[in-house]
């Protein structure tokens, strides 16, 4: 079996358990560190159901959002569509380890981009970094640990602290400046209405 199978197999299947997985709302840190940016095009990796994808839309942005589930592409089209903002989303099914849109990108976000299959998650991102047009913004946000409510198989993935994931992306710190780096807590609710205390860990970074 391929590897694209492989990753698309895994996350249809997870699509497949419900009709909707996520809220549809934007993550916390998107709509706090982007609401100031300026740009006009945005790459949304691994968009899942597209709720920052909409969100972007919504506050102006022009967004090229890319996951491998067919699902899950499928149900952001229809939600972005009943939103009004299908005319501003590219949707394209990628699997990351073989292809990515053309940029430049204003803005790269990477919101909770794991997978507890095997995947070269450093040379994606790089790959990434380099659509960032200049003054532009990656934006790398991961789980400082599992949410509580989160699978067993995921409780037991191993998430790299912020410093770790920056000096993997191993980029030129003569043409991208450190805006922020390291953990950011905030109090969440699972899919079920669960109260858990979770930690991001955020690496914002302007090329120059």
């Amino acid at each position: 079996m391929s590897m694209t199978a492989d990753h698309h197999t895994h996350w249809e299947s997870r699509y497949a358990e419900k009709p909707r997985i996520w809220t549809g709302r934007p993550n916390a840190r998107l709509a706090e560190i982007v609401e100031p940016l300026t740009g006009s095009r945005a790459l949304d990796l691994g968009c899942g159901e597209g709720g920052d994808a909409m969100w972007l839309a919504e506050h102006g942005w022009h967004v090229v959002a890319v996951d491998v589930s067919t699902t899950a592409l499928a149900r952001a089209a229809e939600d972005a569509a009943a939103r009004g903002v299908a005319d501003r989303i590219d949707f394209q099914q990628h699997d990351l380890t073989k292809t990515l849109p053309d940029g430049p990108f204003d803005l790269v976000s990477a919101h909770f981009f794991h997978t507890t299959l095997e995947m070269d998650r450093p040379a994606i991102l790089r790959r990434a970094a380099a659509t960032v047009a200049p003054g532009g913004t990656l934006l790398i946000v991961d789980h400082g640990g599992a949410p509580p409510w989160a699978p067993e198989e995921v409780r037991h993935h191993e998430f790299p602290p912020a410093e770790e994931v920056l000096a993997g992306l191993a980029l030129d710190d003569t043409q991208w400046e450190t805006v922020r780096l390291g953990p950011a807590e905030r109090d969440a609710v699972g899919p079920d209405g669960q109260q858990g205390h979770l930690v991001d860990n955020v690496i914002q970074l302007r090329r120059k």
